[in-house]
Parts: structure tokens; C-alpha cells; sequence
């Protein structure tokens, strides 16, 4: 932890010392959390909670991230270990703090319905209507340039699936590819899809992506295709992107850059409004993971509006000295 000023540590310690911003600190120790969430974990008005968060964030114990219309909340990088001390003479079974970590997994759950809600509704239309905002052309040419480097792969994995194109586009970079998806209805296309292309080395399977059902470093290649901005917990998610992937082996994320297009919150379920290159660099150190290009823009436009949508590829691969005996602790699975 840094060194702070007795004035600084003063005030940081006043803002924690009222049991909202307490309660506030803990949630956010483990989850970016908006307004409208915290609203519903910790029943409490609009007004009240912002006055909490704008103390906090004054104190610098935590730090606003704007989203479009939106904006998150998370543990300030600059005195998480302030932070971190308070928090750990908390009492993790409180009745209280219990609580309000079972009504987040409430939110988030709630979220997760809604994205598979719109999945299940759009299988048959999804890569039409990926085609509508982007050129899949031009993404699907960057994504076999970003693994070029890389040779055939024993497993390949697809996380967040969708209708499997991804298992078809590189069915000759891979002996064994495995897709995980949520939705039912986005698998049974998947499968009707993968079996008309002739792609039989491939199976799709139902899992989450959160905790992928494979051993350890099994991945040579791990794919996640326009999939985090529909999650509540992308951090999460590469986390155990990291788990699965191999030493040596390449982790490629596509995804949206940053943009103001609130339509696609309410339209097609969007919970992120992209992602910053400094953002992902960070998820992608703290997974253990070494950023081998950090991103590729390429600058589309929006199908509705003049304002242009920028798909960005990441790259990232597993050092080959990485074992599961001294991979990071915060990737180690819990029972």
C-alpha cells in the first residue's frame, strides 16, 4: 500500500467509517457495481447512494468508470490496500453483508436471463444480425491473422459459442475444438450449423462460461468472440480463460472498443458498451496472461446512426514456464 498523508488517511478512514460505505466497500471489493444496482442490493435511494459513492471516490478509496449513460464503481487501484485492511476485519458471515452478496448474484442472474432471453430469440438470426453492425469479413480475416503465428492446436476452445461460427472458421487449426455456451437454443443451431459445414471434429456443449467445465492448461487456443460485453463479471470470465489455456497457448478476445450507442442496452442486451485497451491490459496481467498485441482496431459503422462502432481483437498467451502449481493464486478454482 502506498504511503498516504495524515490528511489523506484521515479522510479516507472517515469515509469508511458509516456502515452503507462499509457495506458499499465490500460489495465493491468484489464486483464493479452502477448506481441502479447498488440501488437494488442495498435498498436505498438514488440520492443517498450517490452522496455515499461521491464520498468514497473524494477519499479516493474507489474510483467511477463512465459507460455511455452509465457509469461503474470499483476499488480505487491507488489505496486498494487501505481498502483491503479495512475489509478484512469484516466479518464475511454477518448477517447483513450475507445478504447483500446474495442480492447481487440476484442482479447478475437477472442480467444473465436477459442476455439468454435475447440469445434464445435470436439464434437463428445471430450472424445476421452481428452482419448488420460489423463487416465479419474484415473481423473474421483479423482473427485468423492474429493466430497465424500459431500452429495446429490439439484443443481449441469457444467460449460463449454462439451458432459455432468460430469452431467453422478455424476447423484447420485444431484436432479437437469444444464450444461453450448457455443458451440451448443457440447450441441445437450451433450443432445443425457445424454438421451442414462438415466440421465434425467440433462438439458444442452446454457450460458456463464462468467456470468452464475442462481440467487446467488444456487449450492451445482460447477464442471469446463478442461475447464479454453481454457479462456482468468479463474480468471473471478471462480469468478462466486463463485457467484453461495452455502454456505457450493464445487467447484471442473480440470484442467492441468503447462507444456511446445506449440502443444496444436496451435492444440486443449489450451489458458492456465496449472495452478500453488500458481496461483489458489490465485483465489480461492479472489473469497471469502476457499481452502479445494489445489491440487491433479495426473501425466499422453502426447500421442506425453516424456514429462508427470499432471492433478491437486482443491478443494473449500463457507463459511457457506456467504449471498449475504456480499459476496465480487468484486463478486457483475454489471447491
Amino acid at each position: 500500500m502506498s504511503q498516504l498523508s495524515t490528511i489523506a488517511l484521515v479522510a479516507a478512514l472517515k469515509a469508511a467509517a458509516e456502515p452503507t460505505r462499509l457495506r458499499i466497500l465490500s460489495l465493491l471489493s468484489e464486483n464493479a457495481l452502477n448506481v441502479k444496482d447498488l440501488t437494488r442490493i442495498l435498498g436505498q435511494s438514488q440520492p443517498r447512494l450517490s452522496r455515499h459513492l461521491r464520498l468514497l471516490t473524494e477519499a479516493g478509496l474507489i474510483d467511477r468508470a463512465p459507460e455511455g449513460s452509465w457509469v461503474y464503481f470499483h476499488l480505487a487501484n491507488r489505496q486498494s490496500g487501505l481498502a483491503q485492511q479495512l475489509l478484512a476485519g469484516l466479518d464475511r458471515n454477518d448477517p447483513v453483508l450475507q445478504r447483500d452478496r446474495l442480492r447481487v448474484e440476484a442482479v447478475k442472474r437477472e442480467r444473465e436471463a436477459a442476455a439468454q432471453t435475447y440469445f434464445a430469440e435470436q439464434a437463428e438470426n445471430w450472424d445476421r444480425i452481428r452482419a448488420l453492425h460489423i463487416s465479419e469479413a474484415e473481423v473474421e480475416a483479423a482473427m485468423r491473422a492474429a493466430v497465424a503465428s500459431t500452429s495446429s492446436v490439439e484443443l481449441l476452445v469457444d467460449l460463449g459459442t454462439g451458432t459455432g461460427r468460430t469452431l467453422e472458421l478455424f476447423a484447420d487449426r485444431y484436432q479437437r475444438g469444444i464450444g461453450f455456451d448457455m443458451s440451448h437454443a443457440m447450441l441445437a443451431y450451433a450443432r445443425t450449423k457445424l454438421d451442414r459445414a462438415g466440421v465434425s471434429h467440433a462438439q458444442v456443449r452446454h457450460g458456463d462460461i464462468y467456470d468452464v467445465p475442462l481440467p487446467d492448461h488444456v487449450a492451445g487456443i482460447v477464442v471469446m468472440h463478442q461475447i464479454l460485453h453481454f457479462l456482468s463479471d468479463p474480468e471473471r470470465a478471462i480469468n478462466e480463460a486463463a485457467r484453461i489455456l495452455a502454456p505457450g497457448g493464445k487467447l484471442l478476445i473480440v470484442d467492441f472498443a468503447p462507444h456511446e450507442l445506449e440502443f444496444l442496452r436496451e435492444v440486443h442486451a449489450h451489458e458492456r458498451l465496449g472495452f478500453a485497451d488500458q481496461q483489458m491490459q489490465q485483465w489480461l496481467e492479472g489473469a497471469g496472461l502476457t499481452a502479445t498485441t494489445t489491440a487491433t482496431h479495426l473501425g466499422l459503422r453502426a447500421d442506425d446512426g453516424p456514429e462508427k462502432l470499432t471492433v478491437s481483437l486482443w491478443t494473449a498467451s500463457l507463459p511457457q514456464h506456467a504449471s498449475p502449481a504456480t499459476k496465480p493464486k487468484h486463478l486457483e478454482r475454489t471447491p
